[in-house]
C-alpha cells in the first residue's frame, strides 16, 4: 500500500487514485501526524505529494518537482530510487523541506545557500518519518508559487487542521487587507498551472499501483 501526505485536503481527493491519501493541514507537525497515520493503516511507503514553493527563479508554475533529494533539518534524505523512477523522476536534483512558510526574500537565501530548486511544509517531515520507519519515500510536488512571490496573508492563514480552505478565515483577511487581492488572484491562476501538471502525471503514477 501506498501512503500519500498532502496539505490540503484537495490535493489528498487529486491522489486518492495512487493509494491511500491523507491531508496533513499543511504544516510539518500535521505531514508527521498523517504519515504515522498511514503507517499505521499499513502503507509501505511514502509519496509527499502537491503543491511547492519555487526557490530556482528559471521555474515557472506548474513545473513538476521529482527530486533525488530533501534537505529536513540538518541532514539530506535521498528518495528511493525505485518509486522516484516510477513517479516519473528525477526531476531536479534538491528539494528542501521547511518548518515555516518563506517569503521571496527567504526563497532567494536559501536557493543560493543550498542550491535546493523548491521547498514545500510537509515533504521534510514525511522523508523523516520514513527513514525512521525503513521504508521508501518519495516527492512529487509541482511548483505553484515562484521564487520572486511571497505568499499573501490570506493564503498562509487559509487552511484549517484538516487541510480545507476556511472561507470565512480567508474573506476577513481580504476584508482587512484588500491590496493583497491580486495576488491571491495571481496565486489561483498559478494553483491551476500546478493541479494540471500533477493531474497531468496520473499515467506515469498509476503504473506503480499496478506494479
Amino acid at each position: 500500500m501506498i501512503g500519500i501526505v498532502t496539505g490540503l485536503t484537495a490535493e489528498a481527493r487529486m491522489a486518492a487514485f495512487l493509494g491511500h491519501a491523507k491531508a496533513g493541514g499543511g504544516t510539518p507537525a500535521g505531514a508527521v501526524k498523517a504519515a504515522n497515520a498511514l503507517l499505521e493503516r499499513g502503507a509501505t511507503s511514502l509519496i509527499s505529494f502537491g503543491f511547492a514553493g519555487g526557490l530556482n527563479p528559471v521555474l515557472p508554475p506548474g513545473t513538476l518537482i521529482i527530486p533525488g533529494a530533501v534537505l529536513t533539518g540538518s541532514r539530506t534524505l535521498s528518495t528511493d530510487v525505485a518509486l522516484t523512477r516510477a513517479l516519473g523522476g528525477p526531476l531536479y536534483t534538491l528539494y528542501a523541506g521547511a518548518d515555516l512558510v518563506v517569503t521571496a526574500a527567504g526563497k532567494a537565501s536559501l536557493h543560493r545557500s543550498t542550491g535546493a530548486d523548491a521547498i514545500d511544509l510537509e515533504s521534510g517531515a514525511v522523508g523523516d518519518v520514513a527513514a525512521a520507519h525503513g521504508v521508501p519515500f518519495a516527492v512529487l510536488r509541482a511548483i505553484c508559487d515562484p521564487a520572486d512571490s511571497s505568499l499573501p496573508p490570506a493564503a498562509i492563514i487559509a487552511l484549517d487542521a484538516r487541510g480545507a480552505i476556511a472561507i470565512a478565515r480567508v474573506a476577513a483577511s481580504v476584508l482587512r487587507h484588500p491590496a493583497q487581492l491580486p495576488a491571491l488572484l495571481r496565486l489561483a491562476a498559478n494553483a491551476a498551472a500546478a493541479r494540471n501538471a500533477l493531474k497531468g502525471q496520473r499515467r506515469t503514477i498509476g503504473q506503480i499501483r499496478s506494479e
